[in-house]
């Protein structure tokens, strides 16, 4: 009899998921990796800047029967990350798996981008992943090992006309890569996930008419429209021992919309 190893590993798991609440009943990527996990076994923190927000996704998995708790942080200061990290240990005992959902979005050219807006977008999007993972991953030594998957976007493998945040998402990709490399001998892998056109809150909250959404649909070659459950399966994927293997790699979730055409400027993806 041939033994298939096929547990996702996942069962009793600590995982942090930054970026874990959504508005109202909406299903973002931090929401959806957060219940994906919880289902899977995991204990999960959820992290978010506002802890009604958490709180909601929380009540979500207590619907289910799974295990979380809301925290409130706001990642991109050190002692904040270092107070998530500490929650977590303090509450479950250890850490196996953080999930870096937190971003934003930005839209204009290197003459028309000031250097405030390049400034906060560069500390939410990257800076807050750096103190994120520097608190963490001593944690994640300590248990043994870990796995860490960030949020990129196909922005920074397409850009074209959100030139700070495709700056940004790019450096998550290099992020990861170099992480991937430093921890690999302490256990740790390190993955990235890059989303295309998903329809999350963070979407319809900034206003898109029916007729751009068809659009933004039909532009992948798939002509599906991608949701927030489509990257947290990723998320919980790369966190899982299925892929066990795979370490450094940026994970693209876009429905093929990277292999063809030319993009609109004016219909921006995901923003995170």
């Amino acid at each position: 009899m041939i033994e298939v190893p096929d547990d996702p590993g996942l069962d009793g798991k600590v995982a942090i998921v930054a970026g874990g609440g959504a508005e109202g009943e909406g299903i973002g990527n931090g929401r959806a990796a957060a219940i994906l996990l919880a289902r899977a076994g995991a204990r999960v923190l959820v992290v978010d800047l506002k802890r009604d927000l958490a709180e909601r996704t929380v009540a979500m998995i207590d619907s289910f029967g799974g295990t979380a708790e809301a925290f409130a942080a706001d990642v991109t200061k050190e002692d904040d990350c270092a107070r998530m990290v500490a929650h977590a240990l303090e509450r479950f005992g250890r850490l196996d798996i953080l999930d870096n959902n937190v971003g934003i979005a930005g839209q204009a050219t290197v003459v028309e981008e000031t250097e405030a807006r390049w400034e906060r977008l560069m500390r939410v999007n990257v800076t807050a992943m750096f103190l994120a993972c520097k608190h963490a991953i001593p944690a994640m030594i300590a248990a043994g090992g870990g796995a860490i998957v960030n949020i990129s976007s196909i922005s920074a493998l397409r850009p074209r006309g959100l030139t700070a945040y495709s700056t940004s998402k790019g450096a998550v990709i290099a992020l990861t890569r170099a992480m991937a490399v430093d921890h690999a001998g302490d256990g740790i892998r390190v993955n990235c996930v890059a989303p295309g056109p998903v329809y999350t809150p963070m979407v319809y909250a900034g206003g898109m008419s029916a007729e751009s959404r068809e659009r933004r649909r039909m532009a992948a070659p798939m002509e599906v429209e991608g949701s927030g459950w489509d990257v947290g399966n990723a998320v919980v994927f790369l966190a899982s021992a299925r892929a066990r293997f795979i370490t450094g790699q940026t994970l693209v979730v876009d429905g093929g919309a990277t292999l063809v055409g030319r993009p609109r400027a004016h219909e921006p993806d995901n923003p995170l």
